[in-house]
């Protein structure tokens, strides 16, 4: 739980709540029994990050069909991946990234790509997990009703959206 509340009495508590975080995950499988992980069983779940400056601005950019947009003239290619809008889990609550950031563009597609951590020190996937993925679009039919349908796995690539993240050119 990587955050603590405080109250007006300038009383924080940590892990003392029933509270959730979010955390981007890695492909390494869950136990077989499904039995919610903690401490170091955690740390292959977790995937690791690096901020780096860069010399010029970063975007993602996202094309709404199968293939990978083109770079802006004046950009190069960073990475190229699939379209990744937001998370829900417990609650009502969602969160994700604006889709002219780079986090919006991750790199491999899995159906469900966080992991989620409760106040008491575990984490797991649960049932209640979804994630939504921008949708590819027929130019044809993009402006009428979409046809409902559902997609099983090894099919689900072939529907959403793919996107690169650019880098203006430096000067």
């Amino acid at each position: 739980m990587p955050f603590l509340f405080c109250n007006t009495n300038d009383v924080c508590s940590f892990a003392s709540r029933n509270d959730y975080s979010y955390w981007l995950s890695t492909a390494t499988a869950m136990p077989v029994d499904m039995a919610p992980i903690s401490g170091k069983a955690l740390e292959p779940h977790i995937s690791r990050c690096i901020v780096c400056e860069g010399p010029a601005m970063v975007i993602a950019v996202h094309s709404q069909t199968t293939a990978v947009p083109a770079c802006p003239g004046g950009w190069i290619s960073l990475w190229k991946g699939f379209s990744f809008v937001m998370y829900t889990s417990a609650g009502s609550e969602a969160s994700g990234q604006a889709l002219a950031s780079p986090g919006s563009c991750l790199e491999e597609f899995r159906a469900i790509p966080f992991i989620e951590c409760h106040g008491r020190g575990t984490c797991n996937y649960y049932t209640n997990s979804y994630s939504f993925w921008l949708a590819s679009l027929n130019p044809r039919r993009m402006f009428r009703k979409p046809m409902p349908q559902t997609l099983k796995a090894g099919e689900l690539e072939n529907i959403i959206s793919r996107c690169q993240v650019c880098m203006k050119r430096p000067a």
